[in-house]
């Protein structure tokens, strides 16, 4: 599904992870929104795309989008990434 002047920068499987995304950018100042097909939100069904969440962002900011999300999480000072199981049992 095309949208003049946007671009997907992101396809979830799912409101929530498309959520966390959005506002990721949104945090950076890039504007985003959410396009899918209401059939999968009101069904549950994330079979054959239905589950689909596209983020979109102006196309002018697509390149700047695509760069943040490749970065990894920027954890506050006192947030650890959790461990694997094999870091933990040693």
């Amino acid at each position: 599904m095309d949208r003049p002047g946007l671009a997907t920068v992101y396809t979830a499987f799912g409101q929530l992870e498309a959520l966390v995304i959005k506002t990721k950018l949104e945090s950076a100042g890039i504007p985003a929104l959410l396009n899918y097909e209401s059939a999968g939100v009101v069904l549950g069904i994330t079979v054959d795309g239905l589950g689909e969440v596209r983020v979109m962002v102006p196309q002018a900011l697509a390149q700047e989008a695509e760069e943040l999300l490749s970065q990894p999480p920027d954890w506050p000072p006192d947030v650890r990434e959790p461990q694997s199981n094999e870091e933990e049992a040693n």
